[in-house]
């Protein structure tokens, strides 16, 4: 079966370079129409200059396909929501949207200004807040939408010096969990894609050696497997070199104390218990949480 993205519509942040720019000519050479957005800022996010967007529109101009550029900054409400208005005016519909804007200010916390917390997360986090926001009606009404998210493995497991961005890039997870409940009866699809990838943001991080293994163009085809009719919803999918899986949030079945036992020595006492993985769950649902304690405790009532 062939993916094709005929007649649909899509939004790609950040798609001057590297990874979104990957991603927009992909999806046009299998048929969309493309909406190339990017501030044209520096890797820290200064600055600001349409015109590296402009040459991916040409570019995708050059395969026979339709684009146009916006410069929108994501972590900017009314620019985002005249981004929208934009397709809308030219397409009548969205049915794709890429959250793949970011920059980076890497600091050890102790270094890390307020200005470098806020900066990250208004891109990563409010920004794919914002973007998912104005095309959720829309979405909504057409009873049609996948949603890409872009988390990382900063934000999934940790990683020195960037606290703000992966604090950022474990909230877009928590978004996507959220909106794929609120979704599923609109047939609104919901995914998050953590790329390992040679881009510029990645550059100085990583020696030669490791980045030509790298290639930006192999994390395309996870996002737009996310992206297609027959996606998926609510996975983390990560790509890079080559490889492609899922990592998923595990909950130990854990253990019950009685009213009187319920004190700081005895979790102390039974923590090789608390933290046995033997029989974890993974649950998709915050009250699925709540309801499994409540039946413990009905259960030990």
């Amino acid at each position: 079966m062939t993916i094709s993205f005929e007649n649909k519509v899509v939004i790609v942040t950040g798609a001057a370079n590297g990874l979104g720019r990957n991603h927009a000519l992909e999806f046009a050479r299998r048929g969309a129409c493309v909406l190339v957005n990017d501030f044209g800022g520096a890797r820290d996010g200064t600055g600001g200059s349409s015109a590296a967007a402009e040459v991916v529109v040409d570019e995708i101009a050059e395969l026979g396909g339709e684009a146009m550029s916006n410069g929108a900054d994501v972590s900017d409400r009314e620019q985002v929501d005249a981004m929208v208005k934009q397709v809308m005016d030219e397409w009548g519909h969205i049915d794709i949207l890429v959250n793949n804007a970011g920059i980076l200010r890497d600091r050890s916390f102790g270094k890390m200004s307020g200005e470098d917390w806020d900066a990250a997360v208004a891109v990563h986090l409010t920004g794919s807040a914002n973007c998912s926001m104005a095309v959720w009606n829309v979405m909504k009404e057409q009873n049609y939408g996948r949603i890409v998210m872009t988390t990382s493995t900063s934000g999934i497991y940790g990683n020195f010096g960037q606290a703000n961005y992966g604090a950022a890039k474990t909230g877009v997870w928590g978004l996507m969990n959220t909106l794929h409940i609120e979704g599923m009866k609109n047939n609104i699809r919901v995914n998050c894609i953590s790329p390992t990838a040679a881009t510029r943001m990645t550059e100085d991080l990583m020696d030669a050696a490791v980045l030509s293994h790298l290639k930006p163009e192999w994390v395309t085809p996870a996002v737009l497997y996310l992206a297609s009719e027959n996606a998926p919803s609510r996975n983390i999918l990560l790509a890079g070199a080559g490889g492609y899986t899922v990592a998923k949030l595990m909950e130990a079945e854990g253990i019950f104390l009685g009213e009187e036992d319920r004190t700081p020595e005895n979790i102390a006492n039974r923590w090789d218990e608390i933290t046995n993985m033997n029989g974890a769950v993974e649950f998709t649902a915050g009250s699925d949480h709540v309801a499994k304690m409540v039946k413990k405790a009905i259960d030990a009532s």
